[in-house]
């Protein structure tokens, strides 16, 4: 079976390694995405393009079972597969290791922690909301959205989805194995790549820190509009309960006006228009929450996942490599002092061993420069996702505009009603004025 991959395909031989194949590369859609004619290392796809690939929906659908254990089950909908399956978040932790395996060069977004305990409506929400941009961040990239075991897990339907994962990735190797480039990838890259990869390392990382601290402040204006909808809420209650008290008052008191018969009378209903201004702040806390938030963390799983694929370049196949390379050193040295020793045993062994390490690290000097050419795609695939900054900044400006206008026109309904509260002389309902414009020295 092929799965095309950019520009090149994946072959899954039956029952053992993947070999290198060349075969003519057809896409059976031609409507698909491709990559541009000439240089394979390039993209050309478009923000817009990227987030039509899929729109996968992760809703819970709680399940008790038993007395005191509860499992959360999901409901995942793929727009592109017109698919509804149920997963758990063990499903989800197997398809992360099954993209590890089969894309160790490639970013793949970390899943939200695992709480065994004490795991309360709050955590779980945010859970959901976590594994629902790790899904649309998967669907949406390239090589990952046309390998088989992303259809697995979006459209699947069996009980056993572990076991399915588990066996389209058996035996057939990583990326680099499949992939008909992956000996050629050197040819591709620039001369400088080891510089170009430090600086848009260090670029992203600034960018990463920068969209943390928006993330943070726009967490913090959300929630400040939550805050103030329950304020509004309890403010108007009170002013209801003031209208509402019974507790008789002595007539020597009132001097038998009606003020504050009127007063209460006014007070009692204003609950309702407090209620209503409570109820526009908390949705307008939610749409920041959902379209700016979420949109900022989208961004930033995305940004960190570049940021441990970057240390999975250094710590894996680059280090693997100046490893064997330092043993490589090693052996030679022994063969240079077996030789002059005259130990033509010692020789034949080593001069056997020397093969096997030339052949391994010809295999890691070539798996080096494939990680590099991935990353070099990986870091063009943040800069096709970088506009996605308009999108936050409108859905903000959008929110705040949206939110103020229907503020602004509760307020202005309010106002008039309160016009009992303001009586002044001769039974002119004017509203209260600042000591200053009343001629009054604040003094």
């Amino acid at each position: 079976m092929s799965v095309a991959v950019f520009n090149w395909v994946v072959v899954f031989p039956p029952a053992e390694l993947p070999t290198h194949q060349v075969i003519e590369w057809r896409d059976p859609d031609p409507n698909r995405m491709q990559m541009p004619q000439g240089n394979p290392l390039l993209l050309s796809y478009t923000l817009q393009e990227l987030l039509a690939r899929d729109s996968v929906q992760v809703e819970l659908i709680p399940e008790k079972k038993g007395l005191f254990l509860k499992h959360v089950e999901y409901e995942v909908s793929s727009q592109r597969f017109k698919s509804s399956v149920y997963r758990r978040y063990n499903d989800f932790v197997v398809f992360h290791e099954m993209l590890l395996h089969k894309f160790p060069y490639r970013m793949v977004p970390a899943l939200p922690p695992k709480r065994v305990l004490g795991a309360d409506r709050e955590f779980i929400e945010a859970r959901r909301r976590a594994l629902k941009r790790f899904i649309n961040l998967v669907a949406r990239h390239p090589p990952f959205s046309e390998d088989v075991i992303l259809k697995l897990f979006l459209s699947f339907s069996g009980s056993d989805v572990q076991n399915k994962l588990k066996e389209s990735a058996q035996c057939v190797g990583d990326e680099f194995m499949n992939c008909k480039l992956a000996t050629r990838a050197k040819d591709f890259l620039p001369a400088d790549i080891q510089t170009q990869f430090a600086m848009s390392r260090e670029l992203i990382r600034n960018i990463y820190n920068s969209f943390y601290k928006l993330r943070d402040r726009a967490e913090r204006i959300a929630s400040r509009a939550i805050d103030n909808a329950a304020d509004l809420l309890i403010f108007g209650k009170e002013l209801s309960a003031l209208g509402s008290d019974t507790t008789p008052l002595p007539s020597w008191a009132t001097l038998h006006s009606s003020t504050w018969s009127s007063l209460k009378q006014a007070l009692k209903g204003l609950s309702v228009e407090f209620a209503l201004l409570a109820d526009k702040a908390a949705r307008q806390g939610k749409q920041e929450e959902n379209d700016v938030v979420e949109k900022l963390n989208l961004f930033l799983d995305l940004l960190q996942s570049y940021k441990d694929l970057c240390e999975r370049h250094e710590k894996g196949v680059l280090h693997k490599h100046q490893r064997a390379l330092h043993k490589y050193s090693l052996m030679r040295r022994q063969m240079s002092a077996a030789v002059q020793s005259r130990e033509p045993e010692s020789v034949e062994q080593l001069e056997s061993r020397i093969v096997e390490q030339e052949n391994a690290i010809q295999t890691m000097e070539l798996r080096n420069y494939f990680s590099l050419y991935c990353l070099h795609q990986e870091t063009q695939l943040i800069h096709v996702y970088l506009p996605l900054t308009s999108h936050i900044l409108g859905a903000f400006v959008n929110s705040q505009i949206q939110g103020h206008k229907e503020m602004s026109k509760v307020w202005n309904d309010l106002k008039p009603k309160l016009s009992c509260l303001f009586a002044g002389p001769h039974s002119v309902l004017t509203p209260p004025q600042s000591p200053q414009e009343d001629g009054v020295c604040p003094h």
